[in-house]
């Protein structure tokens, strides 16, 4: 892969700027989502929004969690969705507080949108909201068409038989 490199000149440092994939795309077939994939997250907005905070946690080889920090929202004031492997979650403060008259305030609760790609036969299950945390469970499911099986191999004796009938 090529990379195309940027000179900061005031600290004498290079810094990555973008990834060519063009090798990828040519020497594979049917890898061209992960390609995609790839090249969009480095081509990303650097300057992406990072509120909420959140983790991904993996819980076991098939369950995960997302949980994100919301605190001064209610479980009526969110919006999960997931659409061509696309998990949305959007939070919108429904309560107007516009008549307090904070000294200072520290605790977002701004509207917000968080996007995360979810893998192929990834579910999200369940979502819930507690302590200000609103965790997302998802659980990968494969078909069992797609799981690895094993084959066994049979050894016969039919040829050999055969041509004891034969004779």
């Amino acid at each position: 892969m090529a990379f195309k490199l940027l000179h900061i000149a005031s600290k004498g440092e290079y810094i990555m700027t973008r990834i060519d994939l063009a090798p990828l795309y040519r020497s594979t077939v049917g890898f061209d989502h992960f390609a995609s994939l790839l090249d969009s997250a480095f081509s990303a907005d650097k300057t992406a929004p990072n509120y909420p905070p959140y983790n991904i946690e993996a819980m076991d080889e098939n369950h995960y969690a997302i949980t994100l920090a919301v605190a001064g929202f209610s479980e009526d004031e969110f919006d999960i969705q997931v659409e061509n492997g696309v998990l949305t979650v959007r939070g919108k403060n429904l309560t107007d507080e516009d008549d307090r008259n904070y000294l200072y305030q520290g605790i977002a609760t701004r509207s917000f949108e968080r996007k995360f790609n979810i893998a192929d036969y990834v579910e999200v299950t369940d979502a819930t909201v507690a302590n200000g945390l609103l965790t997302i469970q998802l659980v990968r499911e494969i078909p069992e068409a797609l799981k690895p099986r094993k084959i066994a191999v049979n050894a016969t004796q039919d040829t050999i038989e055969l041509k004891k009938e034969v004779a």
